[in-house]
């Protein structure tokens, strides 16, 4: 019978894995889009949130927490060029490299 003092659970936890998990870094910048048809707004990435989503600062500052689906990261593609790549690629990409460690 466990005391629950081993390891208490606390409502503040963040749900899921920790940003090095996804294959993030707090200040990586990251794009967004309000409606499928607008605009670009990028921000950086300060962390996660208590239900799992992804926290960012816009460029003004704004604090703001997106899904995984809903964000790009920016990234160096084969030959060397930046461009942008939709974070759940890389998440998954990211977990199945734990199959090979």
């Amino acid at each position: 019978m466990s005391s629950g003092a081993d390891q208490p659970r606390h409502a503040w936890a963040v749900a899921g894995p920790t940003l090095e998990e996804l294959g993030l870094r707090a200040g990586e910048r990251v794009r967004w889009r309000r409606r499928a048809a607008g605009h670009w707004t990028e921000g950086s990435v300060t962390g996660r949130e208590r239900d799992g989503s992804i926290a960012v600062r816009d460029r003004q500052g704004r604090s703001r927490s997106f899904v995984i689906e809903r964000l790009e990261i920016r990234a160096v593609g084969p030959r060397g060029a930046s461009g942008w790549e939709p974070l759940l690629d890389r998440v998954l990409r990211t977990e199945q490299l734990h199959l090979f460690g």
